[in-house]
């Protein structure tokens, strides 16, 4: 075990690991390190802890001291000095020509390395530069080429969320974001909504990736041919967050009806073929698919006396009205009332007769009949030459 402390130099930025050479160091604390950079000064995020070897990349950099009210002088003096070579860089650059836009520029803790950030799309040639502003501030000057990203992180803002950018708040490093997480999500395709004040991909693509993966995993392809418990049929949507789907059944295809995931058993996936010998399965069969909690039949659509095709009826599987269902309402598959004074002749009753109950089976789905393959290629007998009879042939 390794008694560390962690430090951030930037608000966002990337935390390191300091031996904190047996200080006691809070978090909060303003301390001076050592770094390859020379002397610089950062925050304590978490102060005296001890961690395993072997998550620390030796050999670990120690702490000097405690930043003092002098420390703290001489950091606020940099922040002056360094929106003055800001200015001067600028004014250096615009005279020189040169394609660069400036980001920033950073003084070192002891003041004898000013170190400028710029972007640009192409490489530029800026050693003209260097010895300009070597000679005006008197100290080493480096530049640094960074890209978008590092750009927005540096600057700062406020996503279309409403939030401060994550690369400037928490982000320790940029993550790969791809289009194939927008599509996997079912986002928008369009580039104003996916992408960041960057002109990138928005970094938060990344977090919900993962969810997305596993939910598809459980979740049947559009267009597969399922077996549900109220028959079987084709899924023509999907929703991966509720984990549910439609299905248009067979018997049923102007009203698809919505499936849980558990609920389905996929007999076909996707637009393959269909497993051959495949039988229909019976209705205990698919009872056995029910995994949650039974829904109601869907409503019927029935005739009130006094509001003509305004109301609509919830009626039971076996016919009979519910307990709940108001007296005045007619019941499908009821023949209509007879009215008083009127004689019902036979061919009436036979056309109000309700039809005979069909067997409780599901349809076999119809097979799409054969059809010759257009796009294979025929034979090229030459221009102007007909084909001629294989031996044996008439």
């Amino acid at each position: 075990m390794t008694e560390i402390i962690s430090v951030r130099f930037k608000a966002g930025g990337k935390q390191y690991y300091f031996s904190p050479n047996g200080l006691s160091v809070r978090p909060g604390d303003g301390v001076i390190l050592e770094t390859a950079r020379g002397q610089e000064y950062g925050e304590c995020v978490h102060g005296n802890m001890e961690l395993p070897d072997g998550k620390i990349s030796q050999p670990l950099r120690s702490v000097i001291r405690i930043a003092t009210e002098k420390d703290m002088q001489v950091l606020r003096n940099n922040q002056q000095k360094e929106a003055s070579a800001f200015d001067l860089c600028q004014k250096r650059i615009a005279a020189r020509g040169l394609d660069m836009k400036l980001i920033s520029a950073e003084y070192s803790f002891d003041g004898n390395k000013v170190l400028f950030t710029f972007t640009s799309e192409n490489r530029v040639d800026f050693r003209t530069l260097v010895k300009d502003l070597a000679s005006a501030l008197h100290a080493r000057i480096e530049l640094w080429q960074i890209g978008v990203r590092d750009e927005a992180r540096k600057l700062g803002g406020l996503g279309i969320c409403g939030k401060p950018f994550c690369c400037s708040t928490f982000l320790d490093e940029f993550q790969p974001v791809s289009i194939k997480m927008a599509k996997t999500q079912n986002l928008s395709l369009n580039p104003i909504k996916i992408s960041g004040t960057c002109g990138r991909l928005m970094c938060c693509l990344k977090y919900e990736q993962d969810a997305y993966e596993d939910l598809l995993k459980r979740a049947p392809k559009p267009d597969s041919f399922v077996e549900t418990p109220d028959g079987v049929g084709t899924v023509t949507g999907i929703n991966l967050l509720r984990e549910t789907v439609k299905v248009r059944l067979e018997d049923q295809p102007d009203s698809p009806r919505c499936f849980h995931n558990c609920e389905l058993c996929v007999v076909r996936s996707g637009r393959g073929k269909m497993p051959e010998n495949y039988t229909p399965p019976s209705r205990e069969e698919l009872e056995k698919l029910r995994k949650v909690t039974p829904r109601e039949p869907p409503p019927t659509v029935g005739l009130t006396e006094n509001l003509a095709g305004l109301a609509h009826d919830k009626q039971k599987p076996d016919g009979h009205r519910r307990k709940d269902a108001p007296a005045g309402r007619k019941q499908a598959g009821q023949p209509p009332a007879q009215k008083k004074g009127k004689a019902v002749s036979a061919s009436e009753k036979q056309k109000a007769a309700p039809a005979p109950a069909q067997e409780d089976t599901v349809p076999l789905p119809n097979k799409a009949e054969k059809r010759p393959n257009r796009n294979r290629r025929r034979p090229y007998y030459g221009k102007n030459k007909k084909p001629q009879n294989k031996p044996g042939e008439g």
